[in-house]
């Protein structure tokens, strides 16, 4: 049988040149099958060439919606403890105002439709005026129990435990100090324009001197937060004695830095550090609600002067930042904006080719009033 099987295959070697049973594919075949890949192979690819541009889309909507969740609950954070010191071993009341809003409200569109950029006067601003939690509160102290911050220089008893040398050396110049009545009902703040001294048993302290009825000017308090001299009853003081504390401020600022118009950046400095919190942020707005007793009215935007915290609206307190008893923050964000021409999506908000999301939040910081 071996024998046979060689002869056949040795004819049909020699009749085609191949055995049948070691033939291949013939080129016919193999153009068929190449054919027939390639136009599947096509296929998928325009499918997923298709689909791409859902899927970044998606992918996109999700980064952003993660972004705006993730900056709204650090600011929400920051926010529910403005206005309070929470300091181990020493009662500090809170204090009358925790939050610095700087209202923009531009004169002009600030949006530039042609290139899909958003300028500074597009956002507001807000610092939370918070405690140094390293560095421990000391009591007012002076000639007669008490000390003057309407003159130049302010003095105070060494923090507990420590030398006047060693509680000097905890102040440096440049930073904000906050002078409180041990009732929390009046205040004032200081920049300090060189570092503490020792002087005697005391620690003197030398800033910028405030007005007699304790109001700054606002190149003296960058956080606005003692700027108001138009009322008497602004909450601020300039005498502070031995029962009042003198608190240095960790403030947490939170603004839009659009030096690239094209990419505006949510940003949260503290003590001179900034951190991005969000990019591509195209609206960022901050309000606050303030409690009035019947015979007074609610201030608007179109009426309050956020430089003075006054309006010209008849018994409206905004200056008074007791009154604060809620917070509100808008921030809208965008996707990258897409260059591609044949992305023919554009939004409702700003006609730009990116899809857009926004979030807003209210607080109530814990040093509001419970009683009202």
């Amino acid at each position: 049988m071996t024998g046979n099987s060689n002869l056949k295959c040795a004819v049909t070697m020699a009749r085609r040149g191949a055995c049948p049973t070691e033939m291949g594919f013939s080129l016919l075949e193999l153009l068929v099958a190449m054919t027939i890949f390639v136009l599947v192979s096509g296929a998928a690819f325009a499918l997923f060439m298709r689909q791409q541009p859902f899927a970044a889309q998606q992918q996109n909507q999700v980064g952003l919606s993660i972004g705006l969740r993730n900056a709204m609950t650090q600011l929400q954070n920051d926010l529910v403890n403005a206005g309070t010191g929470q300091f181990a071993g020493a009662n500090i009341p809170g204090w009358p105002v925790g939050v610095a809003i700087v209202n923009n409200i531009p004169g002009g569109d600030c949006y530039t439709a042609a290139t899909q950029t958003y300028t500074a006067s597009c956002f507001d601003s807000i610092s939370v005026v918070a405690a140094n939690l390293a560095v421990p509160p000391i009591h007012a102290d002076g000639v007669g129990g008490c000390t003057a911050t309407n003159q130049a220089t302010s003095t105070a008893d060494p923090a507990s435990g420590l030398t006047a040398a060693q509680t000097a050396a905890n102040y440096n110049q440049g930073d904000q100090l906050l002078l409180l009545t041990g009732n929390g009902k009046l205040f004032t703040t200081v920049v300090l324009t060189q570092g503490a001294q020792v002087s005697g048993s005391y620690v003197q302290f030398t800033h910028n001197a405030t007005a007699a009825n304790g109001s700054n000017t606002a190149a003296n308090d960058p956080l606005g937060i003692s700027t108001d001299s138009s009322d008497t009853n602004n909450k601020l003081a300039s005498s502070f004695c031995t029962t009042d504390w003198i608190i240095k401020l960790a403030p947490i600022t939170y603004s839009v830095n659009a030096s690239n118009p094209a990419d505006p950046l949510l940003t949260r400095t503290q003590n001179g550090n900034t951190a991005t919190v969000m990019e591509q942020v195209i609206g960022f707005k901050v309000g606050a609600t303030i409690w009035n007793n019947s015979t007074d009215t609610v201030s608007t935007q179109y009426n309050y002067n956020a430089a003075t915290y006054t309006n010209n609206t008849a018994n409206d307190q905004a200056y008074n930042f007791t009154l604060v008893r809620s917070i509100r923050v808008s921030l809208i964000g965008r996707t990258t904006p897409s260059k591609d021409p044949n992305y023919t999506f554009r939004n409702t908000f700003d006609g730009g080719p990116y899809q857009i999301q926004g979030l807003g939040i209210v607080v109530n910081p814990r040093n509001m009033s419970m009683r009202d």
